[in-house]
């Protein structure tokens, strides 16, 4: 089983969406364990004061760092304990199926301006982003790095199949994937979906697969010729 831990200054966020679909399904099937930690749990003071101005002076807080170390004191987590971070290296699939071969995962969640750098540098074992942008806090980029990765547990999605034939699990984007009705308001789904020549098909598949990713994302078509090369 995966246990995840989150550290965050609202709990309360995770409730709703690790109880619906896949996360939940994996939870019940006990895959995956969740549990979610409130940072002032650990703050040091009457007010439960988790964050501060930030030396050097400029706008915003910035989260303590005593909180998160008196965390880890108490709960003594292994790695990777991982800092979501506008400043970390960019989150993949690859990274996503090493954390779930694992047995722990912590999420440490960031919030209001930053996070004290001692955090990052002597604490987390790993700082990730979701993003070239800037979120409100990682809390949502935490709930994206647990859907990514506790979909690929054996038994949480129908089939292996299923997360196959995702984008990235080859290094790919998906091809284009189409259901009933073969025609909706004159648009036909292709006719070699329909034919049942399965080696037709994958064809299809794989030259769709590879021009989606030539147009939109060559860098991984960069990537993958290099890996292979």
């Amino acid at each position: 089983m995966l246990d995840v831990a989150v550290v965050t200054l609202f709990p309360e966020y995770f409730a709703g969406p690790l109880a619906c679909s896949i996360p939940a399904r994996a939870a019940s099937k006990r895959l995956v364990s969740y549990r979610t930690h409130d940072l002032r749990r650990w703050t040091q003071d009457k007010h439960r004061t988790a964050d501060d101005m930030p030396y050097g002076g400029g706008a915003g807080m910035v989260l303590k760092p005593e909180p998160f170390f008196e965390m880890q004191d108490e709960l003594k987590r292994e790695p990777p304990i991982v800092l979501l971070s506008a400043r970390g290296k960019p989150f993949t699939h690859d990274v996503a199926v090493r954390y779930s071969l694992g047995t722990q995962l912590t999420l440490l969640c960031g919030h209001y301006k930053d996070v004290d750098q001692r955090v990052a540098d002597h604490l987390a074992t790993e700082e990730l982003s979701i993003g070239d942008y800037v979120l409100s806090g990682g809390e949502a980029a935490a709930l994206c790095v647990i859907d990514a990765v506790v979909r690929l547990l054996p038994g949480a999605l129908g089939d292996h199949e299923s997360a196959a034939g995702d984008s990235h699990y080859d290094g790919l984007l998906a091809p284009p994937s189409y259901t009933r009705p073969a025609e909706y308001r004159g648009h036909q789904v292709p006719d070699v979906l329909q034919s049942g020549d399965h080696a037709k098909i994958a064809a299809w598949r794989q030259a769709e697969s590879e021009r989606l990713t030539r147009e939109r994302r060559p860098d991984l078509l960069a990537r993958r010729d290099t890996s292979e090369g």
